[in-house]
């Protein structure tokens, strides 16, 4: 282990932008953002959620429906609300996971399984690991996606939810019993943690062109979509490390490499920013390979990647502008 516990906030922040101006997708953003974002301030409150003058204001300052205006700019204002909806539901529930007073491991483990339940069974189905705000913010924002999607997406996208929340609950476990997970096994345990795979169906959603199972679960259109869950997720972690040193039990990329290597958290910063690096280059490469899977579908693979290439550019411009993880 590194005597170098503690990371120096500036060697975080300067690499910052230079990732940001390496990465080569252009960014965009909803021009309805701003608009839902006030919207959702005033709507919470229906959810039964307590919103106080602070929370409002820390709401607004999150910008959450610029999160989501920035991986879905052409969504209509309807759809942009219900998928800020979305957004929030989740960022409400790793506060719920993660922050001081957090959910024990059962809570969170009841949690996971109510909101499986009620995605597969709709709003009539009751768990008793859902309920309250968070239950009705997830019925409302579920409405319109599964009106409007098929069965097989509906299912798609609640086996995301649950493999994200099981990502969760095992995060909390190792900090239970004070498990720092290696750099291998964080990687794979971030890529269900950051809830990547669960915004990617959502472009089918936005497009109302949902992919055919074989083409979806392709393994270029798979390795791919890995690829940016990781370039979004390693970003993030550079950006939260200062609070991640103090909060995450070894959660964090670089606090995982500085203890497998024994360096210094300032020389760990290095190692994931090249690694940033490999992973762009091969993001750029691997999607340059991607074949024709015929008139009918090339088009919703190409909107499909697209979705993924936003993700990973719309995190880094609102990490960089939300007050969720200060990083000004």
């Amino acid at each position: 282990m590194t005597d170098n516990i503690l990371p120096s906030p500036r060697a975080a922040l300067d690499i910052l932008p230079s990732l940001r101006a390496a990465c080569p997708i252009p960014p965009r953003l909803s021009p309805y953002a701003d608009d839902v974002q006030g919207w959702l301030v005033t709507w919470l409150p229906q959810t039964g959620l307590p919103m106080d003058a602070p929370t409002r204001e820390r709401l607004a300052r999150s910008g959450f429906a610029r999160y989501a205006g920035r991986l879905y700019p052409d969504a209509s204002e309807p759809d942009l609300r219900t998928l800020t909806a979305l957004f929030t539901w989740f960022f409400l529930v790793d506060d719920a996971c993660d922050k001081p007073g957090r959910l024990s491991l059962d809570e969170i483990r009841g949690l996971r399984n109510g909101a499986v339940a009620l995605l597969h069974g709709g709003a009539r189905l009751r768990h008793a690991g859902l309920d309250g705000p968070l239950r009705r913010l997830l019925v409302n924002a579920w409405r319109e996606p599964r009106r409007r999607m098929t069965a097989r997406w509906r299912l798609r996208f609640a086996d995301a939810v649950a493999q994200h929340l099981d990502g969760t609950w095992q995060e909390a476990a190792n900090k239970a019993t004070g498990h720092p997970p290696g750099v291998a096994e964080y990687v794979e345990l971030r890529r269900a943690t950051s809830a990547a795979y669960v915004s990617y169906p959502l472009v089918e959603f936005v497009t109302g062109r949902p992919l055919p199972d074989p083409v979806y679960h392709h393994p270029l259109l798979r390795r791919l979509r890995d690829h940016g869950n990781d370039l979004l997720s390693w970003y993030n972690d550079i950006a939260s490390l200062e609070r991640d040193a103090a909060t995450s039990g070894g959660h964090n990329l670089v606090l995982a490499m500085a203890a497998e290597r024994r360096v210094p958290v300032d020389t760990a910063i290095e190692l994931v920013a090249q690694r940033w690096h490999e992973s762009m280059r091969e993001f750029a490469t691997l999607r340059a390979t991607v074949p024709s899977f015929g008139p009918a579908l090339d088009g919703a693979v190409t909107a499909h990647l697209d979705g993924v290439a936003r993700a990973v550019r719309g995190t880094i411009d609102w990490t960089l502008e939300s007050a969720r993880y200060a990083t000004k």
